[in-house]
């Protein structure tokens, strides 16, 4: 499990195939890897991965076909990445509850300036749409970030300048393709509710 706060933006040394998936080396100046052991999982822009291999302040880790196709953003050498070490329990939740499972891949439709902040607003796949909700969590490239509209399939954050100078979402475009997780209560009220 992670929180969605993000602990440093690594980059994509090395992108190599591996059997239909990728073999990727990290290079990350601030995660801390001291602490960090072969079989942990690091989130890297939202997708939860398992460290394979560590020297000194670069990690790598297999990618599966099946990640590859349903995420963005893991195959670009030299691509700047958000990650996140995985949650202790003793740890603090800053964010919200975070799988590290991509639930599906968004589109940003703007990215604007609006004085003391930046509205970010991005169209998700429609079988998402119902677990957007106002004052409700999402989860994009790995981010903990607050809904503040929702119309359709369409929904809009807010982001503060220590988000955008923390993170890659300062990078987005309209137009960028973005990893989306839901929040993980929603998964579960939806199937507590469905009839069997």
């Amino acid at each position: 499990m992670f929180s969605g706060i993000i602990a440093d933006v690594g980059t994509i040394t090395q992108a190599s195939d591996r059997e239909g998936g990728l073999r990727l080396s990290v290079a990350t100046q601030n995660l801390g890897m001291d602490d960090v052991k072969l079989g942990d999982s690091i989130a890297v822009n939202g997708v939860c991965l398992t460290v394979i291999e560590i020297e000194d302040k670069t990690f790598s880790v297999d990618v599966s076909r099946e990640t590859l196709d349903c995420t963005i953003g893991l195959a670009q050498q030299g691509a700047a990445v958000n990650l996140e070490k995985a949650l202790r329990l003793s740890d603090r939740l800053g964010g919200h509850l975070v799988s590290g499972h991509v639930d599906g891949v968004g589109e940003v439709l703007a990215f604007e300036n609006i004085g003391e902040s930046w509205r970010l607003r991005v169209r998700a796949p429609k079988a998402l749409a119902k677990y957007i909700a106002v004052k409700g969590s999402i989860t994009i490239n790995g981010v903990s970030l607050t809904v503040n509209q929702v119309a359709g399939s369409e929904f809009e954050v807010n982001l503060i300048p220590h988000t955008l100078a923390m993170t890659t979402l300062n990078l987005l475009t309209a137009g960028a393709r973005v990893n989306l997780e839901i929040d993980l209560i929603a998964r579960y009220v939806e199937r507590m509710t469905q009839q069997e």
